[in-house]
């Protein structure tokens, strides 16, 4: 710890305490859950424990907890959509800032934190890591009350969970001394081996470290840009120069792209005095790997975690997930099998970490099975490839009611349209149709086209496409609604 660190706070009185603000980390690959998890699609988008995603699950487990604001979303271009989408589905209003460059939690929340202070207000900020899984959303909340009045007074509290195992996958924390419902921050330890994992949950003196949070706006900007003015001078910029895009706060490229690169860990709560750490037992899982999601799964008689169409015959301890066809299983024990429409993964659930490696495999032979799914999402939308040939695909359209596509054409192929259900409304170079159920239309190459649903329930469609190239990059955006036209 930084001996030479001082508290520039005051204790503000319990009546006077400043409003919560939720403040979302909504970007990282996910790649350990492959194949289900995609570069355009991580883990925090799934639906792995029921009907709601692990954002949305993240967001809703805050309903009924007292002086919320508005919540903040911290993510990047390429899921900018995905985060709009998926909180419009819970009825949830949010900011949504985009990080126009990776710098890591500390730019983030330094951005945040002044984008919180708009019109000199300093709320709370909880930082919340928006792919984790609490179980226990009672003694959550329990906990974020008792971090409270620490955080009013200028604290850094940072929540410890309580170990279950000797884990060497999570960073620890050292409790120091007792404080009122918590502990001071001896030290912040990196990941262990077996040996001292097991001395750690046996001395009860420490906590995984969760990368959750709650202080004050204000006092996080007082205090990072007294140890890293490299990181809130450039964020303080870039929020300055921000510009509203439909929902989204764009902050400055130029500006943020000049903050150091650091975590809030290393950055400032390894160099401040003022921490302090709750401990939380609240069935806590970030699902780091495939085998830790069973953790918070429930299972069989004979042990199988199983979701979707599987038959798992003389089988045990098994984690078998089938999304498009039905999986069969004969004697096997401990195993992964992870199912999608265009890859499957078989590994023993003492491995699931090496997924990382078909990963890197992937990403070295150019492979498109990292970055997306058959089924991909859009904002007007999405769409799923159904079959691909030496010169053609066949493509699923779904166009949600009053959506649009981009004003578009293409260099390189012909499209045929056939509408299955709903109306289409087509532009097809000066023409405007009107497509219903079972009527078809031909989009020749170099036509510039438009597909509208003018209607009250989804369009669906299927498309033909033909040419030489059939790649998403063929496409020439000339107008759209969502700002992506070049």
């Amino acid at each position: 710890m930084n001996n030479n660190t001082h508290n520039e706070s005051s204790p503000l009185p319990a009546h006077n305490q400043p409003p919560v603000v939720p403040v979302l980390l909504c970007g990282g690959s996910g790649t350990r859950l492959w194949p289900l998890s995609r570069s355009q699609y991580p883990k925090q988008f799934l639906r792995l424990l029921g009907e709601h995603s692990l954002l949305q699950a993240t967001l809703l487990r805050l309903q009924g907890f007292p002086g919320l604001g508005r919540p903040v979303l911290i993510t990047n271009e390429a899921h900018r959509f995905l985060v709009a989408e998926q909180i419009r589905e819970i009825g949830i209003e949010a900011d949504i800032l985009l990080e126009p460059a990776a710098r890591n939690t500390a730019p983030a929340l330094a951005a945040a934190a002044q984008w919180c202070r708009r019109g000199g207000q300093s709320p709370l900020m909880l930082v919340l890591p928006s792919d984790h899984v609490v179980t226990d959303i009672a003694a959550f909340q329990e906990a974020v009350a008792l971090a409270l009045p620490h955080a009013a007074a200028g604290r850094f509290a940072t929540f410890g969970i309580t170990p279950e195992r000797p884990e060497t996958g999570y960073g620890y924390i050292h409790r120091g001394a007792a404080i009122a419902d918590g502990f001071a921050i001896d030290r912040f330890v990196e990941k262990p081996d077996a040996d001292t994992a097991q001395s750690y949950l046996d001395s009860g003196e420490y906590y995984w470290n969760s990368g959750m949070f709650l202080f004050r706006a204000d006092r996080y900007l007082q205090t990072l840009n007294r140890l890293a003015p490299e990181i809130t001078e450039p964020a303080r910029t870039a929020v300055d120069h921000a510009k509203l895009d439909l929902d989204f706060v764009r902050l400055d490229g130029e500006s943020f792209s000049a903050c150091r690169a650091d975590s809030i860990d290393y950055a400032l709560m390894e160099k401040t005095d003022d921490g302090i750490v709750i401990p939380l037992t609240a069935g806590w899982n970030d699902i780091g790997a495939w085998d830790t999601l069973c953790r918070s799964t429930s299972a069989d008689f004979y042990g199988n975690t199983c979701e979707g169409d599987v038959i798992a015959h003389d089988s045990t301890n098994n984690l078998i997930r089938a999304e498009s066809r039905l999986v069969a299983t004969i004697g096997l024990t401990d195993m992964v099998i992870i199912e999608t429409a265009d890859a499957v993964l078989i590994a023993p659930k003492n491995r699931t970490q090496e997924v990382k490696a078909i990963v890197e495999k992937l990403q070295k032979d150019g492979r498109t099975e990292i970055d997306l799914h058959t089924h991909v999402h859009r904002p007007w939308g999405s769409y799923q490839g159904i079959v691909q040939g030496d010169r053609y695909q066949v493509k699923r359209i779904t166009v949600k009611p009053g959506k649009q596509l981009s004003l578009q054409k293409h260099h390189h192929r012909a499209e045929h349209w056939i509408v299955v259900k709903g109306t289409a409304q087509v532009t097809r170079g000066e023409e405007i149709l009107l497509l219903a159920e079972n009527e078809s239309t031909y989009i020749p190459l170099g036509v510039v086209h438009r597909l509208e649903n003018l209607g009250k329930i989804d369009l669906e469609m299927i498309e033909v496409q033909s040419g030489g190239y059939l790649g998403e990059d063929d496409i020439v955006r000339l107008e759209d609604v969502y700002g992506r036209a070049k």
